[in-house]
């Protein structure tokens, strides 16, 4: 028990410091290469921030505990969607956009809504998860593209302007960006793997079931680097690369670690997921949807909404195991 702590407790502070530097050198990249930082939030960040779940659902997958994927999947997505986006919101009012909120939460939507329809009908194969990593492929490439000429003119923008003495904004030197990125980007995957090993020694002794430690504890501690990540930018006053973040490692966790989980190991998603997890999901992305196009802004009451929905859904979680 002691290792365990000890292992939880080293991986929280790697995290604390990957997310710092990921979101340092994220920001910076996106003014420099002319992208907005919505694009950086759902690709670079939110692939990065995802890392921890892929490693822990491919290997869950791969040892036969599949409801340890697929609850990590789902818990995630929940995690992100009520937790960080909460934490975000309370910290510092996420503005969104129109057009990419229903691109992005949009999709998540869709995506959830596929595997919950696949896995009613018992078909969450090798095709299926082929086709999930091919949309995530095509959704990249869309993105990219309609991403590109609002980011360029926000870099234009930035780059027009200048200090009250006329001199324009000082931009660190492009490697010490890149430093900082790739420096994020290992701290949250290491930080994740001890966080996840720490936490599941832990849970296991409490006696709960594989899907419900998934749900729960495994995925609480995946979407950590998305916490700390959307948290510091909230701080920062970053509110694209929070909400960019949360969006796009939910459509990574669905359609790339969805995908790979049904490659690595093909079957049927356990039955709690359908009865509880899955549609819970669903709700919560429906209800993410309502709350941005009613004034196009996560605001504190929002966030507190979503705050208490994930303390009732993470108490019945453990209840039902």
């Amino acid at each position: 028990m002691l290792a365990a702590s000890f292992t939880l407790l080293a991986g929280l502070v790697v995290l604390v410091a990957g997310g710092e530097f990921l979101v340092r050198g994220a920001v910076s990249l996106a003014e420099r290469a002319g992208l907005s930082q919505l694009l950086i939030g759902l690709t670079v960040v939110a692939f990065g921030t995802s890392a921890p779940e892929l490693v822990a659902s491919v290997e869950a997958a791969r040892s036969g505990a599949p409801g340890i994927a697929w609850g990590n999947i789902v818990g995630s997505n929940l995690a992100n969607s009520l937790l960080i986006m909460g934490l975000a919101a309370v910290i510092y009012p996420l503005a969104v956009e129109r057009r990419p909120l229903w691109r992005d939460a949009g999709l998540g939507l869709a995506a959830t809504a596929a595997l919950y329809g696949c896995a009613l009908a018992g078909v969450v194969g090798v095709v299926e998860g082929l086709a999930a990593i091919g949309l995530l492929l095509a959704y990249l490439i869309y993105a990219y593209r309609s991403e590109r000429q609002s980011g360029a003119a926000e870099h234009q923008a930035r780059m027009d302007s200048v200090a009250p003495d006329g001199s324009k904004p000082a931009q660190p030197p492009v490697w010490k960006s890149t430093l900082f990125l790739l420096g994020g980007l290992i701290g949250i995957g290491l930080g994740g793997h001890w966080l996840v090993s720490g936490a599941v020694d832990i849970a296991a002794l409490a006696g709960l079931s594989e899907t419900v430690i998934g749900l729960t504890v495994v995925a609480i501690g995946t979407s950590l680097p998305e916490a700390v990540t959307a948290v510091i930018a909230a701080m920062k006053k970053a509110s694209a690369v929070a909400l960019g973040n949360v969006l796009g490692s939910n459509i990574f966790n669905l359609l790339l670690i969805g995908g790979v989980t049904a490659i690595v190991s093909p079957g049927s998603v356990p039955t709690e997921l359908l009865s509880f997890g899955l549609p819970m999901l669903i709700a919560v992305s429906v209800l993410l949807l309502l709350f941005a196009t009613t004034n196009r802004r996560v605001g504190r009451r929002e966030g507190g909404t979503l705050l208490a929905v994930f303390a009732a859904q993470i108490g019945y979680s453990v209840w039902m195991g």
